[in-house]
């Protein structure tokens, strides 16, 4: 079926989750989960995959395994299309709206790597430049060290991206009118091109 948009239930259903994360709550629930939140955004992401790729949409169930946090199930449906392992554009809907990113999620290995191309003269001015020319709303968001990472110095002229073990960029819409129609299609199309300089230089770099 065609993508026309997310209903007031996709949020109804996030805002009794969060006042209510439990099993009996779900349960009771699931239908909404279904067709109100699940089925449109597998319906959005089968529009955005002829441009981005095959999307991937993510399960409800939290892995509280190792988590001091033990509630069951996220408060927020994501999904996600992968450009490298750690690498690419994504998109969630809760009970505050939508929220569209793009960019690097992935630690471990890759953050020397992206060290490394930071540090690079003109790989990092590259992506310096890239992520100055991105509009305005998009926040620069991911996992840093607080000061600076071992053996780089305070003074590199760098130094703020060079303290990223992870880096995306990040907007995030609130439930308008537009919300409930298939406008939130090239809402997220024109988002995540706008995101693809950073992803590119990401996709190239870390692998």
């Amino acid at each position: 079926m065609a993508f026309t948009g997310f209903p007031d239930e996709a949020l109804l259903f996030y805002e009794g989750l969060i006042a209510d994360n439990s099993k009996a709550y779900w349960t009771a629930n699931k239908h909404l989960y279904d067709s109100a939140v699940k089925a449109p955004m597998q319906e959005l992401m089968a529009e955005l995959a002829d441009e981005f790729g095959e999307p991937h949409v993510f399960r409800p169930y939290r892995d509280v395994r190792f988590a001091k946090d033990k509630t069951p199930y996220k408060d927020h449906q994501g999904a996600y299309v992968a450009k490298l392992d750690g690498v690419g554009y994504y998109v969630q809907v809760d009970a505050e709206g939508l929220y569209v990113a793009g960019g690097w999620w992935a630690s471990g290995e890759m953050t020397h790597r992206f060290r490394e191309a930071v540090d690079h003269d003109d790989h990092g001015a590259e992506l310096e430049k890239i992520v100055a020319e991105l509009p305005g709303r998009f926040a620069i968001e991911g996992d840093r060290v607080k000061t600076r990472p071992r053996g780089v110095s305070l003074d590199h002229p760098r130094i703020e991206l060079m303290k990223h073990r992870t880096l995306y960029a990040g907007h995030r819409f609130e439930p308008d009118p537009w919300f409930h129609t298939a406008e939130v299609t090239q809402r997220v199309r024109a988002a995540w091109r706008e995101l693809t300089p950073l992803v590119d230089w990401l996709r190239v770099r870390l692998s």
